[in-house]
């Protein structure tokens, strides 16, 4: 919150005469410095602004960059300490299923690109803390409170968070997460659909009930629901072959197509839906990570129409070999082959960068 005791920024404002009390013959170069005033610039009061270089300074003080730096360096710890003393606005800090699906997805595309480990450690410890609270109550909650669940989730948090599921998915072939994806995708099917306009509702049927079950179909600041929805349903049909999947997709597409054609800005995400659903993924697998310059290239690639899966083990390509994107694949143990897939045809094991390259 920015408020504090009703005021709007009272934790990190100050006064001139409050910053002179407490750093002595140093505030006049911290003061210039940050472009504190009597007036302030915030209600009367100074929000810290540098506007000045160092060297500037340095030159008006007869004193060198690095000796200008170092006070401002110690002013800045002592007015950090007074600041610390004070009374602290409240801070939010409730779990919301949706937004970390959505910031599971960012951290798996950070670890695709740049290999960063803990970029996958984070995405992996948050998404398992979801599949097992589903797995233990069988539903997705809204937020979390100190490890208590709050609310029946919502579309949103249904969606973003299978989206994110397949993508953890695809970045580690771990059966668990599609299974987890299916599920979710399964669950929304079931309590989230309305056949009568083919859409999803914002929330499920055995949501508390309300007047109306609201619906929303536009992709602003986040994408919608419905938008994400069909993203998932798509990317688990091309993986499983469900047509349930793509026949649901194909009606929202289907329902939503005008509208989007004509306020493009307001159908972002859907826009890019639909251009993959005509244009069809091309379906990449990866078996076994060990030429790590050749998984790593190709990873690095910007390939927004594809499904690209990582299978690390042999284990997980057994389990998965009963969806027809993995069966056939062999995993050979000293060796990286990719197959890339589009409508049906598959090229051969490739192991070359250039080769895989022609395919894509």
């Amino acid at each position: 919150d920015a408020d504090t005791n009703g005021e709007e920024g009272q934790t990190f404002v100050w006064k001139k005469q409050e910053i002179e009390k407490i750093l002595g013959e140093d505030s006049e170069i911290f003061c210039i410095y940050y472009d504190v005033t009597d007036g302030g610039n915030f209600e009367g009061n100074t929000i810290l602004a540098n506007n000045i270089n160092a060297s500037s300074l340095g030159f008006k003080f007869n004193k060198s960059e690095s000796e200008i730096q170092n006070i401002i360096s110690k002013c800045s710890d002592k007015l950090l300490e007074v600041r610390n003393k004070r009374e602290q606005p409240g801070k939010d800090d409730k779990v919301i299923t949706s937004w970390n699906g959505l910031m599971v997805s960012a951290f798996l595309s950070g670890y695709r690109i740049t290999d960063n480990s803990k970029y996958l450690d984070v995405a992996k410890k948050s998404i398992d803390f979801f599949e097992s609270n589903f797995e233990k109550n069988h539903i997705l909650h809204r937020t979390f409170k100190n490890g208590k669940p709050k609310l029946n989730g919502y579309l949103d948090d249904y969606a973003y968070m299978a989206n994110a599921s397949i993508d953890m998915f695809e970045n580690t072939s771990d059966p668990k997460y599609l299974l987890f994806a299916i599920n979710l995708a399964n669950y929304l099917i079931t309590h989230f659909w309305d056949d009568s306009s083919n859409g999803f509702f914002f929330t499920a049927d055995n949501h508390e009930k309300l007047i109306m079950r609201p619906k929303n179909n536009y992709d602003l600041s986040m994408p919608s629901g419905n938008s994400v929805a069909a993203h998932v349903l798509l990317r688990l049909h091309h993986i499983t072959q469900n047509k349930q999947f793509l026949e649901i997709t194909k009606k929202i597409i289907e329902s939503q197509a005008t509208s989007a054609a004509e306020n493009p800005f307001a159908f972002g995400y859907l826009l890019n839906v639909l251009y993959l659903y005509y244009q069809k993924p091309t379906e990449i697998t990866i078996i076994n990570d060990k030429n790590f310059e050749l998984v790593s290239s190709l990873r690095k690639k910007f390939l927004p129409e594809s499904i690209m899966v990582l299978v690390k083990n042999e284990k997980d390509l057994a389990t998965l070999s009963k969806y027809s994107f993995f069966s056939g694949k062999e995993f050979q143990q000293n060796k990286t082959n990719v197959f890339v897939c589009k409508n049906f045809s598959c090229s051969l094991p490739l192991s070359n960068l250039s080769e895989i390259e022609k395919e894509l």
